[in-house]
């Protein structure tokens, strides 16, 4: 049975990417770019070229994925907001950013209302949001 969900346990790596193929692909445009500089030639910039691109490609591409749970956060979040909060905090939902409602998920729902008036007041991120979260609520289906 695995830990609870906390503050201090909540990121989340993905083996393959953090792991594998990152670092993979760090390594090779490292070794182009140095096998350019000991080598020059048309062929050697191209192949540095061609591994700069592919540590460029595994950033965008993992950067999709990330605005694309954001977005669905967000959504998840503002239906949320919408079934719990009180009437004064439901007219200021469109004031939240992106980064708050990534916070904010975390809360557990009696202590939602506190947390969008602190995030709201203090203009808090979404880590000032998690730090201040006391009973956590779990996601587990982050990428």
């Amino acid at each position: 049975m695995s830990q609870p969900q906390t503050y201090a346990n909540h990121r989340r790596f993905d083996p393959l990417f953090h792991f594998v193929l990152l670092p993979f692909f760090l390594v090779t445009a490292g070794a182009a770019i140095r096998h350019l500089y000991r080598a020059p030639s048309l062929i050697n910039a191209w192949v540095m070229l061609v591994g700069v691109a592919l540590v460029l490609l595994t950033l965008l591409v993992r950067g999709y994925a990330l605005k694309v749970q954001d977005r669905l956060i967000r959504q998840e979040e503002q239906l949320r907001m919408e079934r719990l909060l009180p009437s004064d905090l439901k007219a200021r939902i469109a004031e939240l950013t992106v980064r708050q409602c990534v916070g904010l998920r975390f809360a557990s729902d009696a202590e939602l209302a506190d947390r969008v008036r602190e995030a709201l007041a203090e203009q808090l991120n979404d880590e000032g949001i998690k730090k201040r979260i006391q009973v956590w609520r779990p996601d587990t289906f982050r990428v």
